[in-house]
């Protein structure tokens, strides 16, 4: 791939090819001709906020969203208020980073709870306080909802509905939603929240990944490289078009066998997955046949 041939829309989250150094990712892209990154507000934090800022920006990297605010459900008063600094403080890095997107995973329950009703209900009040916080300063905050194997631990919020219910409460310039197709590939009412979505303003951010069986113990790092598994990848891309999202497509897949190879190797490999899989079928016609 020739630094003037990236895939239209593609974004390389920076959790898919975790061993690539920021800088390495950085020189990566340049080099693959990808103009859009997802970063982890660890390696960020690591290499320092503003050198980072820096880096991507001389880099003509634009950042599509800035993983991860949330974990929001703690009951007692110390945990709730660590967690709304922790966010306010991610609020900061993304616009620092120039993204208006924050992705939230917004928590699983507080250990002995079986009440899930409550814990969503307090990612509101949270969400109550954090979305005009995060409006003001042009980010807007992303619910993630995950697949319900996490609702226990990481996140509440198992289906777009659930995620629409809570956003839906604030201005949509402040609080949308994530469209993941590996949390939300099952779900038969994902293609009805999705134009609910569009039509509310609602689609803040898309997200790629594959679901591959058997799942490996743990099930967080099971995600499957584009083409690999049963999710109709490009389906999934023609609904949000259709709901008029038109925005960046990030690739974000947890997979310790690609973290095991070349990066570069597995950044060329998903740009080509991703060409193959999730574009018009028309794309991938060679200039003879168009």
């Amino acid at each position: 791939m020739t630094a003037a041939a990236g895939p239209a829309r593609f974004s390389i989250n920076q959790e898919t090819v975790k061993q690539l150094s920021l800088t390495e990712l950085a020189e990566t892209c340049g080099k693959s001709g990808i103009g859009q990154v997802g970063l982890w507000r660890g390696p960020v934090q690591e290499y320092g906020l503003e050198a980072a800022a820096r880096l991507v920006r001389d880099a003509g990297l634009s950042v599509t969203s800035l993983c991860r605010g949330g974990f929001l459900t703690a009951a007692d008063p110390e945990g709730r208020r660590r967690a709304l600094d922790d966010n306010r403080a991610a609020v900061e890095e993304a616009a620092t980073l120039g993204t208006d997107t924050l992705v939230l995973v917004c928590g699983g329950l507080p250990e002995g709870s079986r009440d899930l009703a409550g814990a969503r209900e307090r990612i509101a009040d949270a969400l109550a306080e954090l979305a005009p916080y995060a409006g003001e300063r042009g980010v807007r905050l992303a619910i993630e909802p995950l697949h319900p194997m996490f609702a226990s631990d990481r996140c509440v919020v198992s289906t777009l509905g659930q995620a629409l219910d809570l956003a839906e409460r604030f201005p949509a310039e402040q609080v949308g939603v994530v469209v993941d197709t590996y949390h939300v590939w099952w779900d038969d009412r994902a293609p009805e929240a999705i134009a609910r979505a569009g039509a509310g303003g609602r689609l803040a951010a898309f997200q790629l990944a594959d679901w591959v069986t058997p799942l490996p113990e743990g099930v967080l790092l099971g995600r499957g490289q584009l083409g690999d598994g049963a999710v109709d990848l490009r389906r999934f891309r023609e609904l949000v078009d259709a709901a008029g999202y038109d925005g960046p497509i990030e690739v974000e897949i947890f997979n310790p066998g690609l973290w095991a190879r070349d990066g570069a190797e597995v950044l060329a490999e998903t740009a080509e997955r991703y060409v193959r899989h999730v574009l018009p079928e028309q794309d991938l016609l060679g200039p003879e046949n168009t």
